[in-house]
C-alpha cells in the first residue's frame, strides 16, 4: 500500500514547529541568563587557629571554622596535634604511665632536690625488707607446727592471736614518746628500723627452740610494732620537709606506693630464693645488712629546716668556728643519727634547781651574772653536764638564747680540754674528765655572758639566711621553771 503524502506532510510540519519552540525557549534562557548579573560562589570556610596547649611534654593548636559573618561555627572547636610528624615511642608512654604512679604532679618542681635520694634508699629499705618477710613468715609458720603438725589448729590459733595481743600492747607503750616523734624523728626513725631488725631476728630464733615459740613471737611483735609506730609517726614530717606547697598528699601518696611497689618486688624475689632452700642465716644476713644500710642512708638523706638538739648543737659549733652557720645540707649530715632520744646528752635546757647546782654556793655566784637574762646557765661537776634553768618569764627568744649560751659555755669546757678543734662532735661529748672550781666556772661562765651578748644577733640572722626555722618547741626544753623568793 502507497505512503499518504498528505500525511507525511502535516508530521513534518509538526516536528518543525516543536523543534522551533525548543529553539525559541533556549534563547530566551541564555538571553535572560547573559542580562542578569553573575552570582558569586558560595564563600569556602575560613580556618583560623585560636591558641595553642601544651601537656606532659606534648603541643597542640586549636582550630575553628569561621562562619562568613565575624563569627565562629557552632562545634568547631578542634585539636590539632602538633606532635603528629613525631609520634611518641611507646616506651616514653610506658614511663609516663609508671611515673604517674610513683612521681608527684609536677615533679621535680613540687618537691625538694633530697626527694629523689630518700625514695631511692627508701625503695631498697622496703625491697630488703619484703625480703626478709617471706622467711620470717616461714619460720614462724613452721615454728608453730602448721608446717609439721605438732599442734592443734585451736593451739595455733591461739598463739598467733597472743602474739598479735602482745605487739599491740607494744605500740600503744611507745606511743608516749609523744613530741620526740617531731624533734628527734631521725634518730627515732632510725632506732625503729633497728627494732624491725631485731624483730625479725627473734622470729628467726624461733626456728632453733619451736618449744619457745609463744615468748620470742610476743616480743619479736612487740619491736616490730614499735618499729610501725616510730614508722607511722614520722611519716608525715618527712614528707612535709619534701612539699613545695600545699601537696603533701599527693608526696605521702606517691611514697608509700614507692614503698608497696618495692616491697612487691622483695618478696617476688625472696620467694624464688626460698624455693632453693638457702642457708637461712646467710640470707637473713646480707638481707639484714642492706636494710640496715638502706635505712641509714634514707634517713641521713633527709633535709630538715628545723632546727632540733642535734641539729643545733652542730650550728653553734660551726659559727663558733668559722663565723658562719651551716647550711641546711652541711646541718642535717654532720647530725648525730646514733643519738638516741633516751641517751644523757651533755646539754640540758630547761631543768630543776636541783640538778643544775651542786651546792647552793654555786647558785648564790653564777645568779647575778643573769640579773637582765631570763635564764641562768652553769656546769654542775658532779653530773659533768651543762644546764640552762629558765625563768619564769622566759620567752620563745629567751629559750633559744638560753640554748645557745649552754653550747656556747659546752664547747668552751670542751676546748679547755685542749681536744682537736675540728674532731666531730660525738668525739667530744664526754665532759667526765673535767675538774673545775666553783670559781673556775664562774670565770668561764662570766667569759661566755660577754661572747653570747655579742654573737647571739648575728647567729640568728645568719641561721634565718640559710634558711634554718628556729623554734624552741623543737629543743624540748623541760617544763621547769624558777623565780625568785620575793616574787612567790
Amino acid at each position: 500500500m502507497a505512503p499518504n503524502p498528505m500525511k507525511q506532510s502535516a508530521n513534518s510540519t509538526t516536528t518543525t514547529i516543536a523543534n522551533k519552540e525548543i529553539l525559541v525557549r533556549e534563547t530566551m534562557r541564555i538571553s535572560a541568563n547573559l542580562a542578569s548579573p553573575p552570582q558569586p560562589p558560595p564563600p569556602s570556610p575560613i580556618v583560623g587557629i585560636i591558641c595553642c596547649e601544651e601537656m606532659d611534654g606534648r603541643r597542640w593548636k586549636y582550630l575553628a571554622e569561621s562562619d562568613g559573618f565575624g563569627g565562629f561555627k557552632k562545634n568547631s572547636f578542634l585539636p590539632v596535634s602538633l606532635n603528629s610528624n613525631h609520634p611518641r615511642d611507646p616506651l616514653h608512654e610506658v614511663l609516663s604511665f609508671v611515673t604517674s604512679y610513683v612521681v608527684p604532679e609536677g615533679f621535680p618542681d613540687s618537691v625538694t632536690p633530697s626527694y629523689v635520694p630518700y625514695m631511692t634508699w627508701r625503695a631498697l629499705k622496703h625491697f630488703f625488707g619484703g625480703a626478709m618477710g617471706v622467711f620470717t613468715t616461714q619460720t614462724l609458720l613452721s615454728s608453730v607446727g602448721v608446717c609439721r603438725n605438732r599442734a592443734a589448729p585451736g593451739a595455733v590459733a591461739i598463739n598467733w592471736i597472743l602474739k598479735d595481743g602482745a605487739g599491740r600492747v607494744g605500740k600503744m607503750l611507745f606511743a608516749r614518746q609523744g613530741k620526740k616523734f617531731d624533734y628527734d624523728l631521725k634518730q627515732l626513725r632510725f632506732t625503729g628500723d633497728l627494732l624491725m631488725e631485731l624483730g625479725a631476728g627473734v622470729e628467726l630464733a624461733t626456728a632453733a627452740v619451736p618449744h619457745l615459740f609463744l615468748p620470742l613471737a610476743c616480743a619479736a611483735n612487740v619491736l616490730k610494732n614499735v618499729a610501725a609506730v616510730t614508722s607511722t609517726s614520722t611519716r608525715t614530717p618527712i614528707y612535709k620537709a619534701f612539699a613545695k606547697g600545699e601537696n603533701i598528699g599527693d608526696v605521702t601518696a606517691k611514697g608509700e606506693c614507692v614503698g608497696n611497689i618495692a616491697d612487691l618486688l622483695g618478696t617476688g624475689l625472696s620467694i624464688l630464693i626460698a624455693k632453693r632452700n638457702p642457708s637461712l642465716v646467710t640470707t637473713f644476713s646480707l638481707l639484714s645488712c642492706g636494710y640496715i644500710l638502706s635505712s641509714y642512708r634514707e634517713v641521713k638523706s633527709v633535709v630538715l629546716h628545723t632546727l632540733n638538739c642535734g641539729r643545733f648543737s652542730v650550728a653553734v659549733e660551726h659559727f663558733l668556728m668559722t663565723g658562719q652557720v651551716p647550711t641546711l645540707q652541711e646541718g642535717n649530715m654532720n647530725e648525730n643519727i646514733f643519738s638516741f632520744p633516751w641517751k644523757d646528752r651533755p646539754v640540758v635546757l630547761g631543768s630543776r634547781i636541783k640538778e643544775a647546782f651542786q651546792d647552793p654556793s654555786a647558785y648564790v655566784a653564777i645568779e647575778p651574772l643573769f640579773d637582765r637574762e631570763r635564764y641562768i646557765v652553769t656546769f654542775n661537776p658532779s653530773k659533768h653536764k651543762v644546764y640552762a634553768v629558765l625563768k619564769d618569764q622566759a620567752k620563745s627568744d629567751d629559750i633559744l638564747k638560753a640554748a645557745f649560751h649552754a653550747h656556747v659555755l659546752f664547747f668552751s669546757l670542751m676546748k679547755s680540754l685542749n681536744e682537736n678543734k675540728a674532731s666531730s662532735l660525738k668525739q667530744r661529748e664526754d665532759l667526765s674528765n673535767m675538774t673545775h672550781t666553783v670559781a673556775d666556772i664562774e670565770a668561764r661562765i662570766a667569759g661566755t655572758c660577754k661572747t653570747v651578748a655579742d654573737s647571739y644577733g648575728c647567729f640568728k640572722n645568719k641561721a634565718k639566711e640559710q634558711g634554718w626555722t628556729m623554734s624552741e618547741s623543737h629543743l624540748n626544753p623541760g617544763r621547769a621553771r624558777f623565780y625568785p623568793v620575793d616574787n612567790r
